[in-house]
């Protein structure tokens, strides 16, 4: 990693705290330089970084130039964009012209991108500055970070414990207030799974709402891209509801009001929940429903959730995955596997090989695709409906942060306990449904517990508005510092 000439303001560690909105407010009045944020980031991120391993590639020394160049637009009162000055970073998935997308492949460490996402353009015409990108597992298909490329990202809290995936990178370096904000993207959790382990904001987008164009791999296969969801990953839900109104490519419903809405939690046992985070459910519960009316349901289509989640990631056997991470065919994949496992020799991570064993097993057939396509269609009206005036509380894991391969083996295991451990997450996913995760406190151990809150595409103001209540009453963001410098290195 470069590293920067000049140092970093002295007694700027104020600005690793500081949400999006703050910042601007201080770029603008003129309390603080661009240049001062950025600096302060790079510094931070290069004492940081080492131990916890989010970042891959930076552009640090093209971010000052940016800052620079802001600086001198805020100055004369020129600066047009909501984001001016300010310093955010990007999943590695998302291209960004001259840097490299690689999937946390081998074959791919020198695929540099010649056009941005339109997620990235849109972020950059509004004057934001991207200070590098942020680590994935091979071609973001597991939730738990870790490649063959670039190695293991580490959760800040804990460093022997995972900080989740695909957008885990991303998620732990908002932990440490490397970035004001940053871009994830979430096909089975991955947003949300990085949000709740790290204690960070995390939005992930309803289905078709922000466009995917320039995320990498791409993916093919309708009713798979009906799951993605792309949003920020924030310090607050302030910040999150202001980047989402800028990448969003749907026209913006009207706000509706609040105090429609009843709230529901799922029947206690109806899937595991560890001890701390039942309690915490518990607690925004029974604070909602001093204001609300707080029932306790299993939603349309819930319990099917896991297993269609399941069989749409399979639709093709994970060929297309296969393809692209350049296998020739399923005995390659399964080769590649048994040479990682016992000999620890493969360009492969044994993650994406026993994920794309599993996908080949769980194929549907072309009936059951069939049935799976009547099963939506009819489920989409029906939840449509349902979300109305609703809104989902819900547990993202049965537990915070677990050690580094447990998340994997409890989610991608023979014994197929991803269907009692997914439903959480894979409910969103299945149908393409809005969710946002906010940070709720800590479990006995200090390690963030979030939580997230489900509706219909249409209800994302509501979703904010309830999600600042809660991160008001239960704390919210809280930086993790255990990595700053000290101050006689400063």
């Amino acid at each position: 990693m470069s590293r920067m000439a000049e140092p970093a303001p002295e007694n700027t560690l104020g600005i690793l705290d500081m949400d999006v909105t703050a910042l601007i407010d201080q770029l603008q009045s003129r309390s603080l330089t661009s240049v001062e944020a950025v600096k302060t980031c790079i510094k931070h991120l290069e004492h940081a970084n080492p131990k916890v391993n989010c970042l891959v590639e930076n552009r640090f020394g093209e971010a000052l130039e940016e800052a620079k160049e802001a600086d001198r637009l805020l100055e004369s009162g020129k600066a047009s964009g909501a984001l001016t000055g300010v310093p955010i970073s990007m999943k590695e998935s998302f291209d960004v012209s001259g840097m490299k997308t690689t999937g946390g492949l081998k074959h791919r460490a020198g695929a540099v991108a010649q056009n941005d996402a339109e997620v990235v353009a849109a972020l950059k015409k509004e004057g934001a500055i991207i200070l590098g990108k942020t680590n994935t597992p091979a071609l973001c298909f597991c939730q738990e970070t870790d490649n063959k490329l670039f190695g293991k990202t580490n959760n800040p809290w804990d460093l022997n414990k995972t900080a989740g995936g695909s957008s885990g990178g991303e998620g732990a370096l908002i932990a440490v207030g490397g970035a004001a904000a940053g871009i994830g993207s979430d096909i089975g959790g991955s947003i949300r799974f990085p949000s709740h382990f790290n204690g960070v904001v995390g939005f992930k987008s309803g289905n078709g709402q922000v466009s995917d164009t320039g995320s990498f791999p791409d993916i093919v296969h309708p009713i798979q891209k009906r799951m993605l969801g792309i949003g920020p990953m924030a310090k607050s839900v302030r910040d999150v509801r202001l980047i989402y109104s800028l990448i969003s490519t749907q026209q913006k419903s009207p706000s509706a009001k609040l105090s429609d809405i009843t709230i529901h939690k799922l029947p206690a046992n109806t899937y595991p929940l560890g001890e701390s985070s039942g309690r915490m459910i518990q607690k925004i519960a029974d604070y909602l429903n001093q204001t609300f009316w707080v029932g306790i349901e299993i939603p349309p289509y819930f319990q099917e959730s896991a297993i269609i989640w399941q069989e749409i990631m399979s639709v093709d056997g994970g060929r297309s995955v296969a393809d692209t991470a350049g296998f020739r065919g399923h005995g390659e994949v399964v080769k590649e596997y048994v040479k990682e496992t016992l000999l620890k020799r493969s360009d492969y991570h044994y993650y994406l090989t026993w994920a794309l064993i599993g996908a080949k097993m769980f194929k549907p057939s072309q009936k059951r695709i069939l049935e799976i396509e009547k099963v939506i269609e009819k489920g989409d009206e029906i939840i449509s409906d349902y979300f109305e005036n609703k809104i989902l509380l819900l547990p993202v894991y049965h537990r915070t942060a677990p050690p580094h391969g447990k998340l994997y083996s409890e989610l991608f295991s023979v014994k197929k306990t991803f269907k009692k451990f997914m439903p959480y997450v894979a409910y969103a996913n299945v149908w393409g449904l809005p969710s946002l995760t906010v940070p709720a406190g800590k479990d006995e151990n200090g390690m963030p517990i979030g939580v997230q809150l489900v509706s219909k595409s249409g209800n994302e103001e509501r979703l904010f508005a309830l999600g600042e209540l809660i991160e008001a009453e239960f704390g919210g963001y809280v930086r993790c510092t255990a990595h700053d410098q000290e101050k006689d290195r400063s």
